[in-house]
């Protein structure tokens, strides 16, 4: 069970980022407002949705890969690196005993040496979203406010 944080402890937290997802009566369509991006999350046929969008597993792993290339691509232009593609492969594997994991397979295009290949993989598994999932960031309930 997830606590309320005290009034003290929530102001130390700055908000980074904010999503709106909305259901209406459309099956399983949500749409998505992430600032002024607008999104779609849907569910396969198979399990009743219309499959018109990415369901909410592959949104996690869009996030997952897109917040590792661009940290990655951050730090090799930083750094001065001839990093020309990052490519990340995710999937999202479920096992017998009902445990479930993810995989991630980086590719690193350039004339990179064997330390920095080394270094970028290891700063893979610092990135913010690689963390929050990792690290299993807690999930605190606001009060809900009725429209």
């Amino acid at each position: 069970m997830t606590t309320a944080p005290t009034a003290d402890a929530a102001r130390e937290f700055v908000r980074a980022a904010a999503v709106v997802a909305t259901s209406t009566d459309e099956d399983y369509r949500v749409d998505i407002r992430s600032g002024r991006h607008r999104l779609t999350a849907d569910e396969p046929a198979s399990v009743g949705g219309a499959d018109t969008a990415t369901n909410p597993t592959g949104m996690l792993l869009s996030a997952l890969g897109s917040c590792t290339a661009i940290t990655l691509r951050m730090y090799a232009q930083r750094k001065q690196w001839p990093l020309e593609t990052v490519r990340v492969h995710l999937g999202y594997e479920k096992g017998p005993d009902k445990t479930a994991r993810i995989t991630r397979r980086i590719e690193l295009v350039g004339e990179l040496d064997e330390a920095q290949r080394a270094r970028l993989l290891d700063i893979a598994e610092r990135t913010p979203v690689t963390r929050a999932v990792s690290g299993g960031t807690p999930i605190v309930e606001e009060s809900a406010r009725h429209e």
